[in-house]
């Protein structure tokens, strides 16, 4: 029953794990966007002379386009129609070039989506076509890169009609001085296009190599091509050394052309030419010495085709036929299947004579094999398959001979995956007959364990992918009664992959070409029932593989065995950490499948590698040891005591052999962090002489400053459960152990000191808090504030302070009339609620930036969790004005310039609203349910600042959460990030804009003036602060306020800034004042005197940059606003503003400034004497 339970539940999860993945990878059944894709073509037409219109045009042509990248052929029954009504279009006598290049880009988008040899099909292949298209392509300029899609689809559609069934001659002009043959211009074009640097060189290589197959090209011109391409490619033969210099490209368009000439091309034409290209690829150092990709793949294509060119197209007659390849006779194994056709014991081949060129294609193909680009030894590959398959059974066994000397520890890891395609390629041909499978199946079992350490990573995973791409092709070639002896090593080996392999992509290659030979060969053991858990989707998840999956498989007993000994000889010691990790974790979900064999086998073997040499196998083993210990109590089984001394002695052995030192020890450390962890969670030490040693393990992994930050949370992790071990000690046991950890908290000079102490004391079961928790909790409220100079910048140790404050009080739970020393009751919920309320004001600033951000985000993590756990338990003691508190402030949080912050803010705040049971004295919670309803709270991306503010904004429209919203608003509006100002200021000035609320920008201006008075010389507010107001002022929010003498708002503003400048030597904050006192220039005339004062102060201040900034803030707003000086007037004040230079020194500019006080109408400031 549980067999079939976990079973149903794997499947739930895989099905689940299926759907979320069609869902990311856009899975379609039907090429839905058809008719779309036909409306933007028809309008191409209308927009292409809009250049924004346009653009968007193509941007959703690319978009319903490359939606089915994935699945091509959806589009097929509707490519004929689309491209004709492209193409009918290009053709229209009053399309422009404009409009035609549009066109020609959405057919090229729609040859890069199904592929060029498709979309040729559905092109126009009139007679009256060529001269259309030649004409067309006559419009081009060949050597700019401007519209090369025009060049590319012409250049393709060129390779159509050039083949039509008719006489190139009968479709010369008349007049032979008039114009070239067309047979002449096809050629011409095809050579410049070979040569330029876009797209176009392809599709020439393509076409030119179609056209010289026709009759009368090749009779006429393929000679003289063939000459032309030899001789560029070697660009001066005889030894010289230019064509090392060649350009690339040229390289790279000749020798595609003839890759598909000989592909194309007859035998018998090529032969002629084909040792002088060969000994040209094989000897011209422009093509084998080239360090360009494409060359050397093209290299390789073309010289496994000149190879074919020698042989005779005649398939092997000894090659291993299956016969019928029904999956359905395979899986119903019906009597009748076709019988194997086995090779005959005579090749009737044998004789036949191989010229000595083929021997060197071979040879050039099998040392291409180890080359360093997988996508060249791909190519490689694909041509030992096509050329094996024209030779005789000799030869070809010679050929699988030289490959598995491949696969050797002294090659390379691309020489393995290099064979490994090539096993394939030969395999799925039928050219690896099975007497051969003796020797291959050990070489591709050695593949699929290929992992090769390189410094801090491996080398491996594409030699592990290719061996599965083996299996899945030895699944179709191979009868199953010829590979049945094989079937359950490669099932656990493929199996081993599928659930265990670090990559993705190799464990889902494993586990297709399992369920291929599941499929096709129907001998693998309970393979329907693990396919239908392990498939494609399923395997994605890494921890889901290692933990559910794994387990379900070693549920079958062919595989048990096999895969706890993979984890033990091969995970454990992997070089990724967090393998060895996941390895342990998934030797322990086994154990109940195999315990004997745990207990007798694999626990002597981890003993024994815990204290080894190698610090992969001791950190693997010593996790491994944990998890399995733990599991074989939980199952009831017994530790021998030989092996509990054992694992006893694993600390001090480590330590005594300096082990635990050095960044091996972290690694060290954490592992026993982790074994104690798992131990301490059984009956096997209880009272064992090790727990002191273990005690002292965890407190200097707390508070040892040297360690990293993991060991301190491994040692967190490990001591709640050790303490629980050591809960049934006496009372003044614990005493001890609670004071050590507090007065360490107190008396810390160093801050990672300080957080394994909070980290201990936040991890202290409930019988050491019992009659404790008022120590506890005062000690970790101080730790909570900045308690001296020392620790004003400690923010990561007033974090955990939080945090432990939240863990003791889930720990102790609430009773509202309980013991305030043993639980959460009326008397000490104060202090809880007050310390969270100012962690919440902690906006610490150092070079990392705002680190009292991680402080904030943790007091409402921690609050949020606290006050709905009291919710839940004891509702009467949430008083209204802690809620209110708490959900202003989370309003505040989530409109500040932070994204993580916003984020946990605005997620904390629709948490609080829709928990169950209601959280009472919520303020405005119906308003607040309006903005954000339920069942919408987990969509909305508070990250995002385009949908944050627009929602939050909003609440400025209720009291409570007025100041809050707005100070929030003020740092965002006043920020420095480009999209965080945009939205968050387009936000404000959409909801001040409203016509229909015109009170708004009263209350709003009220709250401004708050700010300024609560946060005075505060400058992480006051600057933004003048920053929004200078944006409001400017953003015609005020124009219809302008002449209200009774708005008192510009007066109360100017004096809030005067107290702000006042002795203030930041020029920063200097600039900023002036920009709002030139916004308040738009204000009647008391306000705009005041703000002129204080701008013709700014113009003879002692920084030079404040005053050059005043007097161009102050000539903008002259000249913005209508000021009612006159016209001569203004010119004049102007002219000085622009023309003086007021960086000179300030003595010389003051009777230039007084001058320019008089005309504006003011008294000219004067310094007050210094007394």
């Amino acid at each position: 029953m549980d067999s079939a339970k976990e079973k149903s539940q794997t499947e739930t999860q895989a099905q689940s794990v299926k759907k979320n993945q069609q869902k990311l990878f856009h899975v379609h059944e039907r090429f839905a966007a058809k008719d779309e894709v036909v409306s933007i073509i028809h309008s191409l037409k209308e927009v292409y002379l809009h250049q924004i219109k346009t653009e968007k045009a193509l941007e959703r042509f690319t978009f319903l386009v490359d939606e089915y990248q994935e699945q091509p052929h959806l589009v097929d029954p509707h490519l004929e129609e689309i491209v004709s009504l492209i193409l009918s279009k290009v053709c229209a006598k009053d399309c422009e070039h404009s409009h035609r290049s549009l066109l020609f880009t959405c057919l090229y988008l729609l040859t890069k989506m199904r592929g060029y040899k498709v979309i040729v099909r559905y092109l126009p292949h009139e007679a009256s076509d060529v001269e259309t298209v030649l004409d067309l392509l006559g419009e081009e300029d060949p050597s700019s890169c401007k519209n090369w899609q025009n060049k590319y689809c012409l250049v393709l559609w060129l390779s159509m009609v050039s083949m039509i069934p008719f006489d190139l001659s009968r479709l010369d002009s008349q007049d032979a001085q008039a114009k070239l043959p067309v047979m002449d211009r096809i050629l011409q074009i095809g050579k410049t296009y070979l040569c330029v640097t876009d797209k176009s060189a392809d599709a020439a290589a393509y076409m030119l190599a179609r056209f010289l197959t026709r009759p009368d090209v090749k009779k006429r011109k393929l000679k003289e091509v063939l000459e032309w391409a030899i001789s560029t490619l070697t660009a001066g033969a005889g030894g010289d050394a230019s064509a090392y210099f060649m350009p690339n490209n040229v390289i790279a368009s000749i020798m595609r052309m003839l890759a598909t000439l000989c592909k194309t091309g007859a035998r018998e034409d090529l032969i002629p030419y084909a040792s002088r290209i060969l000994h040209i690829v094989t000897h011209e150092p422009a093509i084998h010495l080239s360090h360009n990709i494409v060359i050397r793949k093209l290299g390789v294509k073309l010289i496994q085709r000149l190879g074919m060119t020698y042989l005779k197209s005649k398939v092997a007659t000894w090659r291993y036929s299956r016969g019928r390849r029904s999956l359905a006779i395979n899986l119903a194994k019906s009597p009748d299947v076709q019988q194997v056709s086995k090779p005959e014991a005579m090749d009737e081949d044998a004789d036949v004579d191989i010229p000595d060129e083929v021997e060197e294609v071979i040879e050039h193909l099998l040392t291409t094999l180890k080359d360093k680009d997988t996508i060249v030894r791909w190519s490689a590959a694909k041509g030992i398959g096509r050329v094996t398959d024209r030779l005789p059974r000799e030869l070809a066994d010679e050929i699988i001979e030289s490959l598995l000397q491949l696969f050797t520890l002294q090659e390379t890891d691309g020489a393995w995956h290099g064979g490994c395609l090539a096993l394939a390629e030969l395999g799925r041909r039928g050219l690896l007959l099975p007497q051969r499978l003796p020797e291959v199946i050990p070489v591709i079992k050695r593949s699929l364990n290929y992992d090769e350490k390189k410094g801090f990573c491996s080398i491996g995973a594409h030699v592990r992918d290719a061996a599965c791409y083996v299996c899945w092709s030895f699944a179709r070639a191979y009868e199953p009664d010829d590979f049945k002896d094989y079937a359950n090593d490669i099932a656990s080996a493929l199996l081993i992959l599928a659930v265990y392999d670090r990559e993705v992509n190799v464990r889902r290659a494993a586990s297709a070409a399992f369920q291929e030979n599941v499929g096709r060969q129907g001998n693998f053991p309970h393979g329907i029932d693990i396919v239908t858990a392990c498939d494609y989707f399923a395997v994605f998840f890494r921890a889901h593989a290692y933990l559910k999956l794994s387990k379900f498989v070693a549920g079958f007993p062919e595989y048990t065995k096999p895969l706890i000994d993979h984890l033990v000889e091969f995970k454990i010691n992997h070089w990724a950490s967090d393998i060895r990790v996941l390895a342990a974790e998934a030797l322990g979900a086994l154990v109940p499948l195999s315990a004997d064999y745990f207990t007798n086998t694999v626990l002597p073997r981890l003993l024994d590698l815990a204290i080894g040499p190698d610090l992969n196998y001791r950190h693997g083993a010593i996790y491994s040891i944990g998890q399995v210990c733990a599991a074989l109590t939980a199952d009831g089984q017994q530790v021998a005591d030989h092996h509990i001394t054992a694992i006893a002695e694993i600390e001090p052995t480590l330590r005594s052999r300096q082990l635990l030192l050095g960044l091996g020890g972290e690694y060290m450390r954490k592992a026993l962090c982790s074994l104690v962890k798992e131990l301490s969670g059984t009956e096997l030490f209880k009272g064992h002489s090790v727990i002191e040693t273990w005690q002292l393990l965890l407190d200097q992994c707390l508070t040892n400053v040297h360690l990293d930050i993991t060991v301190q949370e491994a040692a967190s992790e490990a001591l709640p459960h050790f303490l629980s071990l050591r809960g049934c000690e006496g009372d003044d046991s614990k005493e001890k152990i609670v004071r050590s950890y507090i007065d360490s908290a107190l008396s810390s000079t160093m801050e990672k000191s300080r957080i394994g102490s909070l980290i201990s004391l936040g991890a202290l079961p409930e019988p050491f808090l019992r009659h404790r928790l008022l120590t506890v909790l005062s000690a970790l409220i101080r730790c909570s504030k900045k308690l001296s100079s020392l620790d004003k910048d400690w923010a990561e140790s007033r974090r955990e302070a939080v945090k432990s404050i939240q863990k003791v009080c889930s720990t102790v739970g609430t009773q509202a009339e309980g013991d305030a020393n043993s639980c959460i009751c009326r008397v000490n919920i104060s202090e809880v609620n007050e310390a969270y309320l100012y962690g919440m004001l902690d906006y610490t600033v150092d070079s990392r930036g705002d680190v009292g951000a991680w402080v904030r985000e943790a007091c409402m993590e921690g609050m949020v969790s606290f006050t709905k756990s009291i919710a839940e338990q004891t509702p009467q003691l949430l008083s209204p004005d802690h809620v209110s508190r708490l959900c202003v402030m989370l309003a505040q949080q989530a409109c500040e310039k932070i994204d993580r912050t916003r984020n946990v803010a605005g997620t904390a705040l629709a948490s609080l609203l829709h928990t169950e049971p209601e959280i009472p004295h919520i303020p405005c919670r119906g308003q607040l349910l309006h903005l954000f309803p339920r069942g919408e709270e987990n969509q909305i991306n508070y990250v995002s600042p385009s949908v944050t503010f627009p929602k939050f904004v909003e609440l400025l429209d209720l009291e409570v959460y007025r100041y809050n919203v707005l100070l929030g608003f003020t740092v965002s509006v006043g920020g420095l990030t480009e999209s965080l100002v945009k939205y968050s200021h387009a936000a404000l000035l959409d909801y001040l804009q409203n016509p229909a609320k015109q009170e708004r920008v009263g209350y709003v201006s009220d709250s401004i003036i708050l700010i300024f008075k609560k946060n005075q010389k505060d400058d992480r507010v006051i600057i933004p602060l003048m920053k929004m107001t200078s944006q409001l002022l400017t953003g015609g929010i005020y124009d219809q306020l302008c002449t209200d003498t009774d708005f008192e708002f510009p007066l109360r503003l100017i004096e809030a800034l005067k107290e702000e400048i006042s002795r203030c030597g930041d020029p920063q904050k200097l600039l900023v004042a002036g920009e709002v006192f030139s916004g308040l220039l738009i204000f009647e005339e008391t306000v705009r005197s005041k703000s002129l004062l204080q701008l013709c102060i700014f113009l003879c201040h002692k920084f030079p940059i404040v005053r050059k900034t005043t007097a161009s803030n102050l000539y903008e707003a002259l000249m913005a606003n209508d000021l009612s000086y006159p016209e001569e007037v203004l010119d004049e004040m102007l002219a000085v503003l622009s023309d003086n230079e007021w960086d000179e020194p300030v003595e010389k500019l003051r009777p230039i400034r007084n001058n320019l006080c008089t005309q504006l109408g003011i008294t000219p400031p004067v310094m007050k004497k210094k007394v």
